[in-house]
């Protein structure tokens, strides 16, 4: 069975609405320049690298779909060879290579997913998807990026939930820029303290 793998950048305040800026909103452009980050960008080809396949929303989809094609290097290499999967009613000829349009509801689809592959199945941004699958208790790992800003207002990742979701923090680190790198597991009834920190990697 697969892990499903929720992956997103975030402010302290829990908004993840356009934080490349390039989507016209009021409080867009929060995350800045990624490229001036190694220690962000050598996590992000880590986690491509361990990633058995993408599963996305729509608009997240077309979003990457739009820029990494063209791109060269180690990372752009992983995302356009994986395979892909994304959630949509409407999209009929996916332009990303090694796609799959995933009809119906997102949570079924990830389920069926879930059950098909072996390894992690990383979700990145997709927040209405996300919230999907955490509502039907399908998100196995959570990923969080935390970037050290409050913008009182936006799109936060989780809406209002149903159901509590209990989660186990496993990993702790901070990168340059102030940001903190916080993993969490889907608590289960038994088990210990699994945290690390830097001192312990």
């Amino acid at each position: 069975m697969g892990r499903i793998v929720v992956s997103d950048n975030i402010t302290i305040d829990g908004v993840v609405e356009d934080p490349a800026g390039d989507e016209g909103s009021r409080v867009g452009g929060w995350v800045g320049r990624i490229t001036d980050r190694p220690q962000l960008d050598r996590l992000t080809l880590d986690e491509a690298r361990g990633a058995e396949a993408l599963l996305l929303g729509r608009r997240s989809y077309e979003w990457l779909a739009a820029r990494w094609p063209s791109r060269t290097g180690e990372l752009a290499d992983r995302l356009n060879s994986l395979r892909k999967y994304v959630v949509s009613s409407t999209l009929e000829e996916p332009a990303w290579g090694n796609s799959t349009v995933l009809r119906g509801d997102g949570a079924a689809a990830a389920s069926v997913l879930r059950e098909e592959l072996a390894g992690h199945i990383v979700v990145l941004a997709s927040f209405q998807l996300v919230r999907g699958l955490f509502e039907q208790d399908l998100v196995d790992e959570i990923r969080l990026k935390v970037f050290p800003i409050v913008l009182g207002a936006g799109a936060r990742l989780f809406g209002e939930a149903g159901h509590l979701r209990p989660m186990r923090l496993v990993d702790v680190q901070a990168i340059e820029g102030g940001v903190a790198v916080l993993t969490y597991e889907r608590a289960r009834a038994s088990g210990t303290d699994g945290l690390r920190t830097n001192d312990e990697r």
